[in-house]
């Protein structure tokens, strides 16, 4: 092992490099990667630590870091991080020191970063009922472009599944305006998600009407389906909305919304498939529309498929009659 002169800062470039050669993630990985390692530079730099080594990093630094992650508070949302979200950063933290200990760089062993154990409330994914999913998308203002356009994205993800990456991707050349017109209670599109796996998703009509009414509103030449109405991108010169941007907006209508919940378009998600399992959807079947490479992914809806068993077992077994 051999102590490097460089700051762990300095690290962070070679680092997702080796994670997208030698490690084979894809480039949204990469970006999610960097994501989580940003808020830990961030945090080096509040600290006034932006020049620590590799081999000067000490469990305190990181029981420190863990302290900051646990009281962290999103400005955007007013919320905190939760356990599972916690873990997700120091998952990434952790893959960097392994990193570390690949190139024969001397630092914290990988498993001396401890992730905070899940309880049960951590574990339950979130999702909103079909009458919050209403009480969201009502209160958008959909004389206004940007409350017609948020109102369709968040049609599309409950109608969907998407993923949130998924969302902002879509094209308008993707979609045939005069056919949706004709043809305006169903629509399917093959996209191509996470890992390269390709699968169709289908919309459903009332997603359908509000596509059909956003685009017809759009005037503008940019090819992305969901833009913003700001400045564009300096590089792309285009107006495409970011998966963080999405974000934000569901964030904001929930909270509008008085919703229980801090919903996030991953929660669109969840309430998507489990709209589906408790109307009768097969759980193989749902996972074709989410994209699931293996079916123990999707069987984190168990909380809907282990109540319709209990309402079956009540219904039929003749010790019930």
């Amino acid at each position: 092992m051999q102590k490097s002169s460089k700051p762990i800062i300095k690290h962070i470039l070679d680092f997702l490099e080796f994670c997208e050669v030698e490690k084979g993630l894809t480039q949204k990985s990469i970006e999610n990667y960097k994501r989580f390692l940003d808020k830990f530079l961030n945090w080096l730099k509040n600290k006034k630590l932006q020049n620590l080594k590799p081999h000067e990093l000490t469990d305190k630094h990181i029981w420190d870091y863990r302290v900051y992650l646990s009281r962290y508070i999103d400005p955007r949302t007013s919320s905190s991080l939760s356990r599972r979200t916690q873990n997700y950063y120091l998952v990434v933290l952790r893959v960097l020191l392994a990193y570390f200990a690949d190139k024969d760089i001397e630092s914290l062993p990988s498993d001396k970063i401890k992730l905070p154990k899940l309880r049960d409330s951590d574990k339950a994914i979130k999702f909103l009922t079909v009458e919050q999913i209403e009480k969201l998308l009502s209160v958008t203002d959909i004389k206004t472009k940007t409350g017609l356009r948020d109102r369709t994205i968040m049609e599309v993800l409950f109608s969907t599944g998407l993923r949130v990456s998924e969302l902002t991707s879509l094209n308008q050349d993707q979609f045939n305006l005069s056919w949706i017109k004709k043809n305006a209670k169903s629509y399917e599109l093959s996209i191509t998600g996470k890992g390269g796996r390709t699968r169709t998703v289908y919309f459903s009509q009332r997603a359908l009407y509000w596509l059909n009414k956003y685009l017809q509103k759009r005037i503008d030449n940019d090819k992305a389906l969901f833009i913003h109405y700001h400045s564009p991108d300096k590089e792309t010169k285009s107006h495409r909305l970011t998966p963080r941007s999405v974000a934000r907006i569901v964030a904001k209508y929930t909270k509008m919304a008085g919703l229980p919940i801090s919903a996030t378009p991953h929660t669109l998600r969840h309430s998507f498939a489990t709209d589906l399992l408790t109307r009768g959807a097969d759980i193989r079947a749902v996972q074709e529309f989410l994209g699931h490479k293996n079916i123990v992914t999707t069987q984190v809806y168990t909380h809907v498929t282990n109540k319709r068993l209990r309402d079956l077992y009540d219904k039929f077994h003749s010790g019930n009659k």
